[in-house]
C-alpha cells in the first residue's frame, strides 16, 4: 500500500539534514559550474575547436547525457508524479498526461526553433533576401546582399550566385545560438524542481546518495550546455550569463526547498501536478533538442557521413555519454 502522508515517514534530526543539503548545494554549484566552464574555456585548446575531429565525438557524448536525462531522468518522475495514488483516479489514471505534456513540449520547441532561426535570418538578411538565402538549398542571392555580423563585426557583399562562405556561417550561428537558448530553457525548468526536491527532503537516506548523484549529473549536463554556448559564439558577457544562470538554477531551487520544507508538502496533489507537468515540459524540450538539434545535425553533416573514424568515434562517445547518465538514475 502507498502513502501519501510525508509525516508517516520519519524524519532525521533537522540540523545534520541543513547540513547535508547545505553541502549539496555547494556541490553541486561546484560541479555545475565546472561542467559548464569545461567547453567555454576549452575554446583557446586547438583539440576543442569545431573544426577538428574530436569535437563531433566531444558533441555527441554531450548530446547522449542530455538525451538520457529526458528519457531516464525526467519522463519517468513526470510518469510517476502524475500517476501518483494521491491523485484522484480521474483523470489522472485514465490518461496518459506525461506523454501528453511532453509531446507538446517537443512540437512547441519545433515551433520556437523555426520561427525563431527564421526571424534571425529576416534580421540579418532582411525580408526580401530572406525567402532566397537558404543554406540547405544553397539558393541564390536576389540582387545585393548586405550582412553585417554581430559577431565578427565585419560586413560581406554579394551579387547574385550562391551562398558566400560568410552567409553560411551567420546561418549556422543563427541556429546554433537558437539551440543553445531553447535546451537551457529546458533544463533549467528541470533543474529547479531537482533543487526544491533536495531541500525540502527530510531524510538522510534520500540526502546523502542525491547529493553525489547530482554533483555528477549537474556536471555531464553542464558540459552538454556548454558546448552548445560555445558553438554559438554568444558575447562574453551572454555567455558568462547563460552559464551563471545553470550554475546557479539548482543550487537556488535548493534554497527555496530549504526555506518551504516546513509547509511544504510534496505529495500533495498541488504539487504533485505541478512537479509533472515541469517535468514532462522540460522531458520533451531536451528530447527534442537531443535528437533534432545535436545529434541529426552532426550525424547527418557530410563530414561526418565521409569519415569513418569520426563515425565510429561519435556513435561510441554517443553510448557512453547516454550510459553514464543512465547509470546515475539509480540514485538521481
Amino acid at each position: 500500500d502507498c502513502t501519501c502522508d510525508s509525516a508517516d515517514l520519519t524524519p532525521d534530526n533537522k540540523t545534520l539534514t541543513l547540513k547535508y543539503k547545505l553541502g549539496a548545494l555547494c556541490a553541486i554549484l561546484g560541479s555545475g559550474g565546472v561542467g559548464v566552464a569545461l567547453p567555454l574555456l576549452g575554446k583557446r585548446a586547438s583539440f576543442l575547436h569545431p573544426e577538428n575531429d574530436i569535437f563531433f565525438m566531444i558533441k555527441a557524448f554531450a548530446a547522449g547525457v542530455i538525451l538520457a536525462t529526458g528519457f531516464i531522468h525526467i519522463l519517468p518522475d513526470a510518469f510517476s508524479s502524475l500517476t501518483s495514488p494521491c491523485l484522484p483516479d480521474s483523470p489522472w489514471r485514465e490518461f496518459p498526461f506525461a506523454g501528453l505534456v511532453a509531446m507538446a513540449a517537443s512540437i512547441g520547441s519545433l515551433m520556437v526553433d523555426s520561427l525563431a532561426t527564421g526571424h534571425f535570418k529576416k534580421v540579418h538578411f532582411g525580408n526580401k533576401d530572406a525567402k532566397v538565402v537558404d543554406l540547405e538549398r544553397s539558393g541564390e542571392h536576389a540582387g545585393h546582399v548586405h550582412v553585417h555580423t554581430h559577431a565578427t563585426h565585419g560586413h560581406a557583399h554579394g551579387h547574385g550566385g550562391s551562398l558566400l562562405p560568410n552567409d553560411q556561417t551567420i546561418l549556422h550561428l543563427i541556429r546554433h545560438r537558437v539551440t543553445a537558448q531553447v535546451l537551457e530553457l529546458g533544463i533549467l525548468v528541470h533543474s529547479v524542481i531537482i533543487g526544491i526536491s533536495v531541500g525540502t527532503s527530510q531524510r538522510l537516506d534520500i540526502i546523502k546518495p542525491l547529493m553525489a548523484a547530482l554533483s555528477f549529473h549537474q556536471f555531464f549536463e553542464g558540459m552538454g550546455l556548454g558546448g552548445c554556448i560555445s558553438q554559438a559564439e554568444f558575447k562574453s558577457r551572454a555567455m558568462a550569463t547563460m552559464a551563471l544562470f545553470f550554475s546557479l538554477t539548482t543550487p537556488v531551487g535548493i534554497a527555496i526547498g530549504i526555506a518551504i520544507s516546513g509547509v511544504y508538502d510534496e505529495n500533495s496533489p498541488r504539487a504533485l501536478i505541478i512537479q509533472g507537468m515541469f517535468d514532462s515540459a522540460a522531458a520533451g524540450i531536451l528530447i527534442y533538442m537531443a535528437l533534432v538539434d545535436l545529434l541529426a545535425a552532426d550525424f547527418m553533416h557530410p563530414r561526418m557521413q565521409n569519415n569513418t573514424r569520426i563515425q565510429l568515434g561519435s556513435h561510441i562517445s554517443l553510448l557512453l555519454g547516454a550510459a553514464c547518465m543512465s547509470v546515475l538514475a539509480k540514485w538521481a
